[in-house]
């Protein structure tokens, strides 16, 4: 598709919002066969997002916003992108600085309808779509409670936060959340109450409803010390097991940035992936975050960039190989030209990272390889941030969490450089899978 069609292609797209009709034939469940991805009979290749405040968008509470939602996943299907990573719910107190609002679970058991019929009507919108989502149920980061909140309910005290404490004394703390069985029977017992669920709109179960491809146990989970690693690896099987129990019929996955997330350990990454639960293997690839791009040369650093990505991939991509499970890569992210965060500002070496990233999925699917698709960090659309530096509340939600500056690794509509690369693998992809 060609750049300047874009624009007017939303355009339409946003005068149909909410308007679609479920597709005739009924979607089936993703599976895993033979080491690849099949959906509806069909090998399935990819291009996805992350799109966490999904669930918000989908309530009609604070933060609720259907219409908008209806025309995010209208966009996005257009485009051909169906698969999205979304957070369940966040969790904790209301009103504290750089976490997710409103939240979830406000305490053990104690649970927001609000947002719950958001989950329930994001679900039912994207089945209309024939659109799957990859909901993860915790997460290791500050940003929607997670590790913290659970601690904190098990009795361990108040817990740092990085915009106060720093990060070396968050990661510090977090370390303890491996080894607290109290925290995670209070985690398992979340997992519970939302796999058991039924859909007040569609009066399907969860379990049975195949708009959800995978359940993920964490954004990120990580153990936050090699010492903590033994009891890492012994709860990520405790949860997947506890998964495939409540439910035979998704496909587990863990949520994990690799071997960056295993405290740089790759045997780690590889018996923790190869659990007899876990269907697919996942990785998060950040050249900015992790030193490989600065803020004052993001263009220049690029071929640092790729070079590191090509690496980290391929050492991944071996254990795949090994353990027979398919790869996605889902979250990858790059600033904007100059650090900047404002709508419209250029996005040439974000453009070239993509290009990149998408050129090694389509490569490897090709040849019949395990790498199988990829989910960019984030989908911000129709947002229109208001305060640049983080997300306050009433603030548009976009692809970057509260914590973060708002346009910092966000796609929005009128990104149509960035668009047009996503939309040249989405095809791509999608000749492949034939």
């Amino acid at each position: 598709m060609k750049t300047r069609f874009i624009l007017p292609l939303i355009a339409v797209i946003l005068m149909i919002a909410c308007q679609q009709k479920p597709d005739v034939a009924a979607p089936s469940f993703v599976k895993v066969e033979d080491g690849h991805f099949v959906k509806d009979g069909k090998p399935y290749y990819y291009v996805g997002t992350n799109f966490w405040y999904g669930a918000i968008l989908g309530s009609e509470g604070q933060g609720g916003n259907r219409e908008r939602l209806c025309q995010e996943l209208d966009l996005m299907k257009e485009m051909g992108i169906d698969n999205l990573r979304i957070l369940v719910g966040s969790d904790g107190e209301r009103g504290v600085t750089t976490k997710v609002e409103p939240t979830l679970q406000i305490k053990p058991g104690v649970y927001n309808d609000t947002i719950l019929a958001g989950l329930d009507f994001l679900l039912q919108e994207m089945g209309k779509r024939q659109m799957v989502a990859v909901l993860y149920l915790n997460n290791s980061w500050e940003w929607s409670g997670g590790y913290g909140f659970y601690l904190e309910q098990a009795g361990a005290g108040k817990q740092p936060r990085p915009n106060e404490a720093g990060y070396p004394a968050f990661m510090q703390a977090m370390s303890q959340y491996a080894t607290n069985e109290k925290a995670h029977e209070l985690f398992y017992d979340y997992v519970r109450f939302i796999l058991t669920r039924t859909n007040r709109y569609t009066g399907v179960a969860y379990k049975d409803d195949p708009a959800i491809m995978s359940w993920q146990i964490g954004n990120e989970p990580r153990a936050f010390s090699t010492e903590a690693l033994p009891a890492f690896e012994k709860w990520l099987a405790e949860a997947s097991a506890l998964i495939r129990e409540l439910d035979p019929n998704h496909l587990i996955s863990i949520g994990s940035e690799g071997a960056w997330g295993c405290e740089g350990d790759f045997d780690c990454w590889e018996r923790i992936t190869a659990d007899k639960n876990i269907d697919y293997a996942n990785i998060h690839l950040w050249p900015y975050n992790w030193g490989w791009a600065k803020q004052d040369s993001l263009i220049e650093n690029l071929p640092r960039a790729k070079a590191n990505t090509k690496e980290y991939i391929d050492r991944h991509l071996k254990i795949c190989e090994k353990i027979k499970k398919p790869l996605v890569m889902e979250e990858f992210g790059y600033p904007r030209d100059g650090f900047q965060f404002a709508l419209g500002t250029p996005t040439q070496g974000r453009d070239g990272f993509y290009e990149y990233v998408f050129s090694l999925v389509g490569d490897n699917a090709e040849q019949g390889g395990y790498f199988a698709g990829c989910n960019f960090w984030g989908w911000g659309g129709l947002a229109k941030p208001t305060h640049a530096e983080q997300w306050m509340v009433g603030d548009d939600y976009t692809g970057d969490p509260a914590q973060e500056a708002q346009g910092l690794n966000s796609v929005f509509a009128g990104d149509s450089t960035t668009l047009a690369v996503i939309k040249n693998q989405v095809d791509r992809m999608s000749k492949i899978a034939k």
